[in-house]
């Protein structure tokens, strides 16, 4: 009986996605890395010295230019509201934006430096501010209560926020149904006050940011002579629900 002679059994080949796919796939990682890029803070320094930034930041000369009770006045927040001040720094807007909501209304004092959160607590306890409560966030996220939030006023802090298209939808969340969002953020150019040319984002930038993140733009008030005020809203979709 002869030995039985083996077969040559063909290699099955290598399956290999296609080359529209692979490229597919590259260009999405191109523009996920390249929007990754886009979004990134123009300015990342600390503050953690409280007594420098309290210097700064309260500076009775501020008052002049950043006029914070007419910038609270033009936000119609009604009394008894929920206010959000992200990245409160030392409590500038904190009074202002107390006396405009309110004792039935809260303000919560967003930021992500331990040092300031101390600090914006022993001024709310100095200057009887009771609604007031300081609220330490985390750099990618607000630590916010979801659907808590009136309204949302990013003074001075949009462009320190780092990698706004997944932040963003975040601040999104935590507003109510028909609340809104504020950003104060510096006008291009050389000015007396603010940072410098390379740390700003022109309003165009800042519009398209948000309505991505799925805000539009309602009003624009020109009362400030360094900052842009934009006032957003979140968008109604075509089925009817609000865009989170």
């Amino acid at each position: 009986m002869s030995a039985a002679v083996p077969t040559c059994r063909q290699a099955p080949r290598e399956r290999r996605p296609p080359a529209l796919l692979v490229a597919f796939v590259v260009l999405v990682l191109v523009v996920a890395a390249r929007a990754d890029q886009d979004d990134r803070a123009t300015a990342t320094h600390r503050f953690d010295d409280v007594a420098y930034w309290s210097k700064v930041f309260d500076d009775p000369k501020r008052d002049a230019w950043q006029k914070p009770a007419e910038l609270v006045a033009a936000l119609q927040l009604p009394a008894g509201a929920t206010v959000v001040d992200l990245g409160a720094g030392t409590g500038y807007f904190e009074r202002y934006l107390s006396q405009a909501v309110g004792a039935d209304g809260s303000v919560l004092a967003v930021e992500v430096e331990p040092n300031l959160v101390v600090f914006l607590r022993d001024r709310a306890e100095r200057d009887q501010l009771a609604n007031v409560t300081p609220v330490l966030a985390s750099l990618d996220n607000p630590r916010l209560p979801r659907a808590g939030a009136d309204l949302i006023l990013i003074a001075d802090t949009y462009h320190h926020l780092d990698h706004r298209h997944r932040y963003l939808p975040l601040l999104a969340r935590a507003l109510r149904p028909g609340g809104r969002i504020a950003v104060v953020d510096w006008k291009p150019g050389k000015l007396p006050q603010g940072p410098e040319s390379a740390h700003k984002l022109a309003p165009e930038r800042v519009i398209a940011e948000m309505h991505d993140a799925g805000f539009s733009l309602v009003s624009q008030p020109d009362i400030l002579p360094y900052h842009y005020v934009l006032i957003f809203h979140t968008e109604e979709r075509s089925n009817g629900g609000i865009a989170k």
